[in-house]
């Protein structure tokens, strides 16, 4: 029996982490039997992030290396059947996915002025009136600088959207209209680049960065079809 720890409900999600909902969709793909717990301080997590999985005795950080801990264990079955090419252009569709159009996600929550409120509310809304504003506020200058160091807070709102749109077209392009990346069934990189898109299409209220997103209708039908194969859903 495994353990999969993630982020409770935020934003109208029933797991507000891409992460969190990625490492589960493998789980329930690979037909594995596990219990999912919430902590709402990533600070409390081995690395400081979530989501982590507890496996005989054994704690495996990073939703990455839960990945290539469970092909492990389950002798190859996560990559099963993919081409060496084919792997190749999952790990690059990851790599867009998760190190660049994710980071835009979390700008399009926390640094929103008109959206920050919801987080306020979502993130902090159990602490004491008297703290909330403090840790709040310390929470979001940290993002604030990690997203500078990144290299994409370096930029204007504006040239942030065109950054967010030349993704969504690349995913758009990327994926099938029918079945899935690799098959008739859905994969690891399926699950990555659709637990993505579903924090940014079902994210309760809309941020400036789902508008963008309606727009590519092919991508938005194949998240849907991505979660409906394995059901398990982002949203609520």
């Amino acid at each position: 029996m495994f353990e999969l720890v993630a982020l409770p409900p935020a934003f109208g999600m029933r797991n507000v982490s891409p992460f969190c909902l990625k490492a589960e969709m493998l789980l329930k793909a690979l037909d594995l039997s596990f219990t999912v717990s919430q902590i709402s301080d990533p600070r409390k997590a081995p690395k400081g992030k979530l989501p982590y999985l507890v496996a005989d005795g054994r704690i495996i950080p990073d939703s990455e290396l839960i990945t290539e801990y469970l092909d492990a264990t389950t002798q190859g079955r996560v990559y099963a059947g993919l081409s060496a090419a084919q792997k190749a252009q999952g790990v690059a569709l990851t790599r867009l996915a998760e190190d660049h159009l994710y980071w835009i996600m979390v700008a399009s929550r926390w640094l929103d002025p008109d959206w920050w409120p919801n987080v306020v509310t979502g993130f902090f809304g159990e602490l004491p009136a008297i703290i909330r504003p403090i840790a709040s506020t310390m929470a979001r200058r940290q993002v604030a600088q990690t997203y500078h160091l990144q290299g994409l807070g370096r930029h204007s709102l504006e040239e942030q959207r065109g950054f967010a749109e030349r993704d969504l077209a690349a995913l758009d392009a990327a994926v099938p209209a029918e079945d899935f990346l690799f098959g008739p069934d859905p994969g690891i990189f399926d699950f990555t680049v659709a637990s993505l898109m579903a924090g940014i299409y079902d994210n309760k209220p809309a941020t400036w960065l789902t508008g963008l997103a309606q727009n590519y209708e092919n991508l938005h039908t194949y998240s849907e079809r991505v979660q409906a194969a394995v059901g398990v859903y982002g949203r609520h």
